[in-house]
């Protein structure tokens, strides 16, 4: 299903996000499984990408390359607040950050982008690895 601009911004950020949370694990899955490795890795590999705060980093990593429209769907994503409380593994900050991030992911799914996700996740994984690189 392929929305129009204007239609995947009438959706509230809360069903974006819904969205883009779902497309986002099955990106950073099917990319782990590419890798070839076992099961104990694909696990590692995909919760160290889509957790709150995971997700949070990968906003910080791709912040600056977002477009004035992208910027504005984060921020609506930040600002919708869900109906429970953060999970306990992340503050309320990185959750509010990662319903921004995932209410991106789910605009450009739901308007066709998928090319934009790709170069996203390319961008998100630069910055993970540049962070693992200095954290060593």
């Amino acid at each position: 299903m392929t929305l129009s601009h204007r239609k995947a911004l009438l959706l509230p950020p809360l069903q974006l996000a819904y969205i883009g949370d779902a497309v986002y694990g099955l990106r950073i899955k099917l990319k782990a499984v590419a890798s070839g490795r076992g099961m104990h890795h694909l696990h590692r590999y995909t919760t160290g990408f889509v957790s709150a705060t995971a997700q949070a980093k990968a906003l910080d990593a791709i912040t600056k390359n977002l477009t004035e429209r992208e910027s504005e769907l984060v921020k609506r994503g930040r600002n919708a607040h869900a109906r429970h409380p953060a999970p306990k593994s992340a503050t309320s900050a990185e959750y509010s950050a990662a319903t921004g991030f995932e209410t991106l992911i789910g605009y450009l799914y739901l308007t066709g982008q998928k090319d934009r996700i790709d170069a996203l996740i390319d961008l998100i994984d630069e910055g993970m690895n540049a962070q693992e690189k200095q954290n060593a």
